[in-house]
């Protein structure tokens, strides 16, 4: 429904899913949780979706935790998926934040718990928590210092200083910068470019990227042919070879 605190909308193979509580900067509450929480379960369950676009409606992404339903008693978070019911636990099948305006706090931990982000010129992020004496435990001291530089996570982490898209593009956290408005429209151009790969493929190379840091050194390339070793003998990998052979676009079939 048009005035529910998560729409979802499937755009071909893409799911698309948006904040919707513009005039609270889509902070999220118990509904936002359960709603993100909802939307990543469809997107698992649903062969015909092949990845999510996750953004919010209005001027912004997110603003974070709505701190009056916090006190009120509420706890925005889903039990296997955590804070706003995905930073703890997102999507199995890629997925990508399109960010307009502004993503802090717990916003931006959303952010980080996607696969890839899309923003545009002059969207802010931050972790603002230690201006109000909290800790950003959502994700964001374990995410950042993997994939910005060390020592600008702990200038974020400590002064609580926003940071424009520009600088996180240029350290590689934001993967494109477009203008203002067309943060969507790129993910999901983004998205279609990776649905347009095979299914088995794409999924087993996010499960590599995302658990290969955790696995013991002298384990890695055992643990990667556990996973890609499927992927190259399935009918898929054949049919992507005799495509290419043909000069045809592959049909997937997933197995």
């Amino acid at each position: 429904m048009a005035d529910a605190a998560v729409l979802t909308e499937q755009r071909d193979e893409v799911l698309l899913v948006t904040l919707n509580r513009p005039e609270q900067r889509n902070a999220v509450d118990r509904a936002v949780a359960e709603g993100i929480a909802g939307a990543l379960d469809r997107l698992d369950a649903e062969p015909s979706l092949r990845l999510g676009v996750l953004t919010g409606a209005g001027k912004g992404f997110c603003a974070g935790m709505d701190l009056k339903a916090f006190v009120a008693g509420e706890r925005p978070s889903v039990e296997s998926r955590g804070f706003a019911g995905i930073v703890q636990r997102a999507s199995e099948k890629p997925l990508i934040a399109a960010v307009e305006g502004f993503a802090v706090a717990g916003g931006f931990e959303i952010a980080l718990a996607c696969d890839l982000i899309v923003a545009a010129r002059g969207a802010r992020f931050g972790i603002p928590e230690v201006t109000r004496g909290l800790v950003a435990a959502g994700g964001a001291l374990l995410r950042l210092p993997q994939r910005i530089p060390y020592h600008l996570a702990m200038e974020l982490a400590l002064t609580g200083a926003l940071v424009d898209a520009e600088r996180l593009h240029g350290v590689g956290l934001v993967s494109r910068l477009v203008e203002p408005g067309a943060a969507v429209e790129e993910a999901l151009s983004l998205a279609s470019a990776i649905a347009a790969n095979g299914p088995l493929a794409v999924a087993a190379s996010k499960r590599i990227l995302v658990e290969a840091p955790a696995w013991p050194a002298d384990a890695t390339w055992e643990r990667q042919a556990a996973i890609a070793g499927p992927v190259r003998a399935s009918e898929d990998a054949r049919e992507g070879s005799l495509a290419f052979a043909e000069k045809r676009a592959p049909r997937w079939q997933g197995r």
